[in-house]
């Protein structure tokens, strides 16, 4: 029985209450060539729980836990752990066209050998480097930077395996998952006989119930022992283990420590039915396992030189509109894909 039972905007409008009514949606989600896995839509938490026993899931979680050896070239390894996007494949998104392109102006290059679907070159603008859908580790500066992906439901997903696994599209490229998104107040599946959520004071949001924030728990922490049990094992190939996480996000509390959470206002535990149930993050379960940025001074720093930049062109310029601007990483985007941010970033993989 499960506790349960007994960086993206919210779509415009009311919360469909039929699943079927959402699919459209979804499958605009997914970049052709690849296409939506219908029986991949979790629009809850409690559809969360029942995607730890879908086939494909449990089969990549097998995989990458017990498995999946890294296959890099020569050089100081550095994993670098970036956030799942709306879009997919996630290389398409703009925040990974961002942060990939980074790394490509620092003077990383991938190694090839993961072949781009040639109808994903559409997406990009007319000025962008193809290499930034390239998902094969990056060389350069005398280091190997192999970059994972922080997924719900999937755990861990090395990036070679954003496009195929196995000779097939990957599940990867398949999936629709915003039911453990709260605050958007559209992650909840009402055609469900376990939906506890009720009405929220605005028009299409609902406010989770006891049976949601139970399953959140639930697969937070299912997620935390996943991405542990496969980063544990693979520790030793990585000289780093350098997470780039928006703070307040799912992905970043996965990984945080209870210190962690104290210090950057990370929720530490849901309460349901009367009961408190703690989230427990990776470096709960192994100390220091993971390295979480941007830090909170980080971002500040960033946020600073982002108004001096802004203030050239608005000596006027509002702390509000320079939030804002922050808040779409400076247009579009997320905060994780502003220029100062990414400057950190360049600096992280390159120490």
């Amino acid at each position: 029985m499960t506790l349960w039972e007994t960086e993206d905007t919210a779509p415009p409008g009311p919360v469909a209450l039929r699943p079927d009514d959402r699919l459209a949606g979804s499958r605009a989600k997914i970049r052709p060539p690849f296409s939506l896995d219908p029986t991949l839509c979790l629009y809850s938490p409690q559809d969360n729980v029942d995607a730890l026993d879908h086939p494909r899931v449990r089969a990549f979680w097998r995989f990458i836990a017990d498995d999946y050896e890294p296959d890099l070239p020569p050089g100081r390894a550095i994993a670098l752990l970036v956030p799942c996007t709306k879009h997919k494949p996630y290389p398409t998104s703009l925040e990974h066209r961002r942060i990939n392109a980074a790394l490509l102006a620092a003077g990383f290059r991938p190694t090839g050998g993961v072949p781009i679907p040639e109808r994903l070159l559409d997406v990009l603008d007319e000025d962008e480097d193809p290499a930034v859908l390239d998902a094969s580790p990056l060389v350069g500066r005398e280091r190997v930077v192999h970059r994972f992906v922080v997924s719900e439901p999937l755990g861990l997903v090395p990036y070679e395996f954003v496009y195929t696994w196995r000779g097939e599209p990957s599940v990867a490229a398949s999936y629709d998952d915003p039911g453990l998104f709260e605050h958007r107040g559209t992650s909840v599946a009402p055609w469900r006989s376990d939906c506890t959520a009720v009405p929220g004071p605005r028009p299409g949001r609902w406010r989770w119930g006891d049976n949601e924030r139970a399953a959140y728990v639930e697969m937070h922490n299912a997620l935390s022992r996943q991405l542990r049990r496969a980063l544990g094992r693979l520790q030793d190939r990585y000289e780093r283990r350098i997470a780039w996480v928006a703070p307040g996000l799912t992905h970043r509390s996965f990984l945080a420590a209870s210190a962690d959470r104290r210090r950057d206002g990370i929720a530490a535990f849901r309460v349901a039915r009367g009961r408190r149930l703690p989230l427990v993050g990776v470096n709960d379960l192994v100390p220091g396992l993971v390295e979480i940025h941007p830090t909170r001074a980080e971002t500040q720093d960033a946020i600073r030189r982002l108004r001096s930049r802004l203030a050239r062109d608005d000596p006027a310029i509002s702390a509000a509109a320079v939030h804002a601007a922050y808040a779409r990483g400076g247009g579009g985007a997320t905060p994780l894909a502003l220029p100062e941010l990414l400057e950190v970033l360049v600096d992280l993989v390159a120490a």
